[in-house]
């Protein structure tokens, strides 16, 4: 039997994308591949990208490369945001034999057109490395993190788009308007998942918050959360990325389940009043706070994370200074910070008052600082606790190879341990390590 094609898939950007990534995975094997998520030599690539700052772009145009380079001969497919806001020809400038967009019928596309390809021996490769099913080799591996524990944790869109158009935000136009999918569909690829070995289902969206607002007869996240929780099997599910107007006490009751992790991502994006307004976010910096007040008093244990921007057009000191107070205030458990990023058709692009890329700079260098020591301060909070852990692979660690797991409020912890792949167990959790903490097996789980 001759050998079966490889393919290689890598994913920039957000949560979305690793659902998509996995759609598309579960297409290329149902049609004769074998399939990676790391660089490697592959008979094609899929390459799933992002442009949601001009640093994402980069990276969108160095791994086209990067893949055309390593495998002159391999068939590379792009898909996701970059060819959406650079062009379809730009892609092809920089490697790609065939572009598609970001809708579920373009990714659908891209699988038949490799399908055919495989089937009439047309793939591009002659040959593969021998051990590239194992290897991360290749230049610019840096560009993509670790690879992904697909096998443990299911990433499932349950909806996309979005329809608030905030000022600085390209992922309108490149996600189109907000459309959820159908309970019955989401708790399907749950129990897909559960079938398939996952132990961990992350629900995403473009908008998670809006799921079921234009579905008929209209729906919230609690009805979705509480139709996955009764029909599946799934240990964990996580549903994180939301607004301050989506923390209802309806939603928080159901984390009375253990079932759900206690980890709640909120953009904050500015502490300012009058930054947020500019920005056209639909919350004001005491609602914010409400609902992360509201979150603590709700779910024990529970873990906030946010974005935040530095340098929105107009930003003064004084509005910064507000940013930072309200991080300290809010207390995150980890903060994911970028300088204002330019954005093409983007309302903000063309605002008056930009400010010094120097300045936004150095601005967000104060978030990054802060953010760590916010999240020290929250990792040192859960010292010597015990906290179920999902054990996903191996990795390099400061102290070598060792476990790496998330917490339920999603804290890296590592451990030394056999045999612990994909599965969950108590830890005790130890000093802060690396970006999570040191942590033990306690009752002898080995």
């Amino acid at each position: 039997m001759p050998p079966r094609p490889l393919a290689a898939i890598l994913t920039l950007g957000c949560k979305l994308n690793l659902a998509d990534s996995e759609a598309i995975a579960r297409g290329l094997r149902a049609a004769g591949y074998d399939v990676v998520d790391r660089l490697c030599e592959a008979d094609a690539f899929i390459l799933n990208t992002c442009s949601v700052t001009h640093v994402a772009d980069q990276k969108s145009r160095r791994l086209i490369r990067s893949a055309r380079r390593l495998s002159p001969d391999a068939t590379v497919g792009v898909t996701g945001c970059f060819p959406q806001t650079a062009g379809f020809d730009r892609a092809r400038e920089l490697g790609a034999d065939v572009v598609v967009g970001t809708a579920d019928s373009d990714r659908a596309a891209l699988v038949e057109f490799l399908a055919e390809r495989a089937m009439s021996n047309e793939l591009r490769a002659t040959s593969v490395l021998a051990d590239a099913r194992g290897t991360g080799a290749g230049p610019d591996s840096s560009l993509l993190p670790p690879p992904s524990s697909l096998h443990t944790r299911a990433f499932i869109r349950a909806q996309t788009g979005c329809n608030d158009v905030c000022a600085f935000c390209i992922v309108p136009r490149t996600r189109g308007r907000e459309e959820s999918v159908p309970i019955g569909t989401v708790v399907a690829e749950v129990n897909r998942a559960v079938e398939s070995g996952a132990r961990e289902a992350v629900i995403t969206g473009t908008q998670l918050g809006a799921w079921g607002r234009d579905l008929e007869p209209g729906l919230q996240p609690h009805d979705l959360i509480a139709a996955i929780l009764e029909r599946t099997d799934i240990v964990r599910l996580r549903f994180s990325s939301l607004q301050p107007r989506d923390i209802t006490p309806e939603l928080l009751a159901l984390w009375a389940d253990p079932r759900l992790m206690p980890h709640f991502h909120l953009a904050l994006q500015s502490g300012s009043n009058a930054v947020l307004a500019r920005m056209r976010r639909r919350y004001t910096l005491s609602e914010y706070l409400r609902a992360v007040a509201f979150l603590r008093s709700s779910v024990p244990g529970v873990a906030v994370t946010t974005d935040v921007i530095a340098g929105f057009p107009n930003e003064t000191d004084e509005e910064f200074e507000a940013t930072l107070a309200a991080c300290r205030e809010a207390g995150f458990a980890r903060m994911h910070c970028f300088p204002y990023s330019l954005r093409s058709r983007t309302a903000a692009v063309v605002m008056p008052g930009q400010v010094a890329p120097q300045v936004r700079q150095e601005r967000v260098q104060r978030l990054i600082a802060l953010g760590e020591e916010l999240s020290q301060g929250f990792r040192e909070g859960i010292r010597n606790t015990i906290r179920p852990v999902l054990w996903e692979h191996q990795a390099e660690a400061p102290r070598g190879r060792q476990w790496l797991g998330h917490t339920d409020n999603y804290v890296p912890a590592y451990a030394e341990g056999a045999a612990l792949g994909n599965r969950v167990t108590p830890a005790l959790l130890g000093p802060v390590y690396h970006d999570g903490v040191l942590a033990t097996l306690p009752g002898g789980v080995a």
